[in-house]
């Protein structure tokens, strides 16, 4: 048991290890970090916050940013949700279209409705999912992102270790640029515009 703590942040460690090389290769122009041709496009079955499964079928013909987090997180969450609602408000009517996906790695609290409600909060355009713990582990793979638990307590609450990265993909579901917490909203809104410009 004494293993997990050390192991959790080892793989932390490579997530943050793995992040700099895609922030040193991506591609340039950006005002975040370009990520292009360094990630796999957009594909998942999850369930939707209305219960109903869903794909990245639905966000085809438009941008779409992907953050993996989940809903009783105290700060980085809401923190990474309030920013890319302020971003898409900022990027104005040219990226109007774009919308929000927002993956729960939290699946035994966040169901649907509890999903809803925290989505709702920041903006009609955020869709949040879910799946079975393997499901979500193979899709944060592929995007190199991870998340781990902590112990419950007493009272069975636990915390969840994840990225707090946010991934931006074009309209046709390929990967364009990587948002970090130390991007500004002026940042992630003007690559927000760029990618939408492109249709």
């Amino acid at each position: 048991m004494a293993k997990k703590p050390r192991n959790r942040v080892a793989r932390i460690a490579l997530l943050g290890a793995m992040l700099a090389v895609l922030v040193g290769c991506g591609g340039r122009d950006y005002q975040t970090k370009g990520i292009e041709n360094l990630l796999p496009p957009l594909r998942f079955e999850l369930t939707a916050e209305s219960g109903e499964p869903i794909t990245e079928a639905a966000f085809r013909g438009a941008p779409a940013v992907v953050f993996f987090g989940f809903t009783h997180c105290p700060d980085v969450c809401p923190t990474a949700m309030a920013r890319i609602a302020a971003a898409m408000e900022a990027a104005g009517a040219s990226a109007s279209e774009l919308r929000v996906l927002f993956v729960s790695v939290d699946p035994g609290r966040d169901d649907p409705a509890t999903l809803k409600r925290y989505t709702d909060f920041f903006s009609d355009r955020v869709t949040g999912a879910t799946a079975d713990v393997e499901t979500l582990r193979e899709m944060t793979k592929h995007y190199r992102a991870t998340f781990g638990y902590g112990e419950p307590n007493e009272f069975g609450d636990y915390s969840v270790s994840h990225s707090s990265a946010m991934y931006l993909f074009d309209a046709t579901g390929d990967a364009r640029a990587l948002f970090s917490p130390d991007d500004s909203v002026a940042a992630m809104a003007a690559d927000l515009r760029r990618v939408a410009s492109e249709g």
